[in-house]
């Protein structure tokens, strides 16, 4: 494929299809915040981890939390370094050399600075936390994209960001104006 004609796929959202064969993908949206001729990485965003809460990360970290973020879930990012953290946020904030600014309404940081303003209150306006990430190597992700692995959404902040999580999937769909319930398991080819 020539270079001018590649698509890359940062600030996108990448979107389950029906069996897609790997359990830990299934019904995913993953925000790319990367992606380039060699590899790609995102952050599921539907899939908060089962009774882990930010507060709990914080104090696991010793970081002296001077809000309350009870209610802050924390993420399955995806498979790769599941012990490290990530958080995808609004554009607003941003610590130098350390945050990733994926496009002009989003960013990623994976250094404990985010976490610590965050836990005083100064951190950005809108924020996912994840721990591990979804990563491919060279052309996996095109080869999953032209086998009818994903479908490929803009990301807006209001469906990213948002705290109905078990309904992302189907929003997601929605913008691409596809109801969910007309998915079919199998894909073919024109």
């Amino acid at each position: 494929m020539d270079t001018a004609d590649e698509q890359f796929l940062d600030g996108q959202l990448l979107i389950a299809m029906p069996g897609m064969g790997d359990p830990r993908f299934e019904r995913a949206v993953i925000f790319m915040c990367a992606h380039s001729p060699e590899g790609a990485m995102g952050l599921i965003i539907n899939k908060p981890a089962p009774e882990l809460r930010f507060r709990a990360l914080l104090e696991q970290l010793k970081i002296k939390s001077e809000v309350d973020l009870d209610e802050t879930p924390v993420h399955f990012g995806g498979p790769v370094e599941h012990g490290r953290g990530f958080v995808l946020h609004s554009s607003d904030y941003e610590v130098d050399g350390g945050s990733l600014k994926v496009n002009p309404s989003f960013a990623m940081t994976a250094t404990l600075d985010i976490l610590q303003d965050m836990a005083k209150g100064e951190g950005p306006d809108q924020a996912l936390l994840a721990l591990g990430y979804s990563g491919w190597g060279p052309g996996q992700l095109e080869s999953e994209i032209q086998a009818n692995g994903w479908l490929i959404a803009s990301a807006e902040p209001d469906l990213v960001f948002t705290s109905h999580h078990d309904q992302k999937w189907e929003a997601a769909l929605r913008t691409l104006n596809i109801d969910p319930r007309l998915l079919s398991v199998s894909g073919g080819r024109a």
